[in-house]
C-alpha cells in the first residue's frame, strides 16, 4: 500500500532513494516546509547551513567533483534561487553535477510579482541541462529522479528544480520512481568502429603525436584506460587545467600543463605534432590561444562524450563519440606498440629551459619575500603530494595548480571555465565532505577570500578541516599582473586594503598562523597540517610577482613569454 505524505517528505524519501547524504542548504520562506520535513531525516539526510547561497552551490561542486556523486542544494525563493546563479553557471561549464532545489510561491501566486517571486526557469534554462518547476506534489518523485539522471549522465551538468509551496504541503500517494531513460536523450552516443579504425591510424603512422588530457577522463572514471593508451603508443600528454589529476605528475609521459600559463613544452609542441589527439576537453580558449595559428599542421582527433563540442572551437579531422572508458580501450586495442623517443626527447630542451628562467626562479628566491610557488610546492611535498587541491581564481589559481604535484585522481578543484572569484572556500568544504578521508588544501588570494568570507561561518559551525592557504600580496594580482603587462602598470583599482586575517580567523574560532620569511615556512605548514580540524595559513608573497610563462591574450600557443 502506497503511502500518503505531503510533496515535501516526498522530496526527502525521493532523495534518500537517489543515494544522497549530503546537502548544502539555507532555509527560507518558500522552502520551510522542506525544511520543515528534513527535520525528522536528520540522521539519514547531513544538512550543511552554509552562509549564503552561492556558497551552497560552490560547496556542492567540491563535493561532487572529488567524490563522484551530485552534489545537492537547498535554498529558498526569490533572493535566495538568484543567489545560486553563478554557481549553477559554474557548473554547467565545467560539467559539474548538482541538483540545485529552490522554493518557489504556490502555483496561485505565480505571474503577480508576489513577494519573492522569481522566474526560476527562464533564469536558468540557458545554463543548465534541464530546469524545471514542480507544480504538483505527485510530479515529486519523477521529478527528482528525472533530475537526477540528467545531471549524473553523459556529460555530467547542472539540473534546477523550482519546487512550488503548494507542492510541498500538498498529499500526494508516494512511490519510488527510477529513471534510467529518457525519450530523445542520449547521454553517450554509440561508438563509431569506423573512426576508431581511422583514429588508430592516425596514431600509428605519426611521428610527432600529442595528446591533450580533460576533465573528460576524470568524469569518465577513465584514469586506467588513458594510461595504457598512452603507454601502449608512447603519446606524450599535455593535461588542461582541469585533467591535472587525470594523470600522476611523475608518470614519464607526462608533459605538463596546457594553456595560457602552462608549461613549454606541451604548449609549443601542439605546434609542432602532426596528430594531435584530445581526451574529454573542448579546447577552451586558454588552451588554444589563436584558433587561427592553433596546430595547423596537425591531424587532429577529438574523443568527446558530447557531439556539441565537435568542430565547435578546432575543426576535427576524425571525432571518437563515445564515452572515453570505452572509446579509449576500442582504439589501444589497435594500437602498435611504439617509444617515439626523438619526439619524447624534444621535449627536455623546453623543461630546461623553463626550469632556468621560470621554475627555479620562484621556488628557489635569493630574496627575503615568499613566492606564491614556493608556498605551493612546499605545502604539496609535506603533504608527501598526496592532497586534494582546491583554488580560487587568479595568480594563486595558476601557481598552486603549476607547483602542486598530483598522485592520485580527483585531486585538483577549480574553477575554469567560467573564472568565479570566492570559488575556493567553500567549494573546499564540500571538498571536505565529500572526500573526508583525505586532506583539503585550498589557496587563496586575498581579493577571493573576501568575495565569500562569510562561509568561514560555515567552517567553524561543522568544523571542517579545511587547510586554508591564503597567499596575500595585497592586490587583485592576476588583474594587476595584466595592467602591468598590457596597461604600462597603471593599477587601476587593484591594490588592496586588507583586514587582519588573524583576528578573522580568531573571531570564528579557526587557529592560524602569519608567515612572512621564508624561515618560518615550513613549520607552519607543519603546524596546519598536524592541527585537527581547520586551519589559516596567511602567506605574506611578494606584492608584485608574476605568473610565467605567459601566452598573451590573442597570441599562439608556441609564443609563450618567460618574463614580464
Amino acid at each position: 500500500m502506497k503511502d500518503t505524505i505531503t510533496g515535501a517528505e516526498a522530496l526527502m524519501r525521493s532523495l534518500e532513494h537517489e543515494g544522497v547524504q549530503t546537502i548544502f542548504g539555507y532555509p527560507g520562506g518558500s522552502i520551510m516546509p522542506v525544511f520543515d520535513a528534513l527535520y525528522d531525516h536528520r540522521k539519514t539526510l547531513n544538512h550543511i547551513l552554509v552562509r549564503h547561497e552561492q556558497g551552497a552551490t560552490h560547496a556542492a561542486q567540491g563535493f561532487a567533483r572529488v567524490s563522484g556523486q551530485v552534489g545537492v542544494c537547498l535554498v529558498t525563493s526569490g533572493p535566495g534561487a538568484t543567489n545560486t546563479i553563478t554557481g549553477i553557471a559554474d557548473a554547467m561549464i565545467d560539467s559539474t553535477p548538482i541538483v540545485v532545489i529552490a522554493g518557489q510561491v504556490g502555483t496561485g501566486f505565480l505571474g503577480t510579482d508576489a513577494f519573492q517571486e522569481v522566474d526560476l526557469v527562464g533564469i536558468t534554462q540557458p545554463i543548465t541541462k534541464w530546469s524545471y518547476q514542480i507544480r504538483r506534489a505527485e510530479d515529486v518523485p519523477w521529478a527528482v529522479a528525472r533530475a537526477f539522471y540528467i545531471a549524473r549522465s553523459g556529460r555530467p551538468g547542472p539540473v534546477v528544480l523550482d519546487f512550488a509551496k503548494n507542492a510541498q504541503v500538498d498529499k500526494m500517494e508516494y512511490a519510488p520512481v527510477t529513471v534510467d531513460y529518457i525519450r530523445s536523450y542520449q547521454p553517450v552516443p554509440d561508438m563509431d568502429m569506423e573512426a576508431i579504425r581511422e583514429a588508430a591510424d592516425l596514431i600509428n603512422a605519426a611521428e610527432r603525436p600529442l595528446v591533450l588530457v580533460g576533465q573528460g577522463v576524470e568524469l569518465g572514471n577513465a584514469q586506467a584506460e588513458l594510461r595504457a593508451f598512452i603507454e601502449k603508443a608512447g603519446l606524450p600528454a599535455g593535461r588542461t587545467l582541469l585533467g591535472l589529476s587525470a594523470l600522476p605528475s611523475d608518470h614519464p609521459l607526462n608533459k605538463g600543463m596546457l594553456g595560457m600559463h602552462g608549461n613549454l613544452g606541451p604548449n609549443i609542441n601542439t605546434n609542432k605534432c602532426d596528430v594531435l589527439i584530445a581526451v574529454g576537453m573542448r579546447f577552451d580558449d586558454r588552451v588554444t590561444g589563436n584558433v587561427a595559428t592553433y596546430a595547423p599542421q596537425a591531424k587532429i582527433i577529438h574523443f568527446d562524450i558530447d557531439p556539441a563540442e565537435i568542430d565547435k572551437n578546432i575543426k576535427t579531422d576524425v571525432a571518437v563519440l563515445g564515452d572515453c572508458k570505452q572509446t579509449l580501450p576500442a582504439v589501444t586495442e589497435l594500437l602498435k606498440p611504439a617509444t617515439h623517443q626523438e619526439w619524447l626527447d624534444s621535449f627536455r630542451t623546453y623543461e630546461e629551459v623553463e626550469e632556468e628562467k621560470v621554475i627555479r626562479p620562484e621556488l628557489h628566491r635569493t630574496t627575503r619575500e615568499l613566492s606564491m610557488g614556493e608556498v605551493a610546492r612546499a605545502v604539496s611535498e609535506a603533504t608527501g603530494n598526496d592532497a586534494i587541491l582546491v583554488t580560487d581564481v587568479g595568480q594563486n589559481q595558476m601557481l598552486s595548480a603549476r607547483y602542486f604535484k598530483y598522485t592520485r585522481e580527483r585531486s585538483i578543484v577549480t574553477s575554469g571555465g567560467l573564472g568565479t572569484m570566492g570559488f575556493g572556500l567553500p567549494a573546499a568544504i564540500g571538498a571536505t565532505f565529500g572526500r573526508p578521508d583525505r586532506t583539503v588544501c585550498v589557496f587563496m588570494g586575498d581579493g577571493g577570500l573576501q568575495m565569500n568570507l562569510q562561509e568561514l561561518g560555515t567552517v567553524m559551525e561543522q568544523k571542517a578541516p579545511v587547510k586554508m592557504i591564503l597567499l596575500n600580496n595585497n592586490y587583485l594580482g592576476n588583474v594587476r599582473q595584466w595592467q602591468a603587462m598590457f596597461f604600462n602598470r597603471r593599477y587601476s583599482f587593484t591594490p588592496m586594503l586588507n583586514p587582519d586575517y588573524m583576528q578573522i580567523a580568531a573571531a570564528y574560532g579557526i587557529p592560524s598562523r602569519r608567515v612572512m620569511e621564508r624561515s618560518e615556512l615550513a613549520d607552519a605548514i607543519r603546524e596546519m597540517l598536524a592541527t585537527d580540524g581547520p586551519f589559516l595559513l596567511e602567506a605574506c608573497v611578494e606584492e608584485e610577482g608574476n605568473v610565467m610563462p605567459m601566452t598573451p591574450p590573442g597570441g599562439s600557443v608556441n609564443q609563450m613569454l618567460l618574463e614580464c
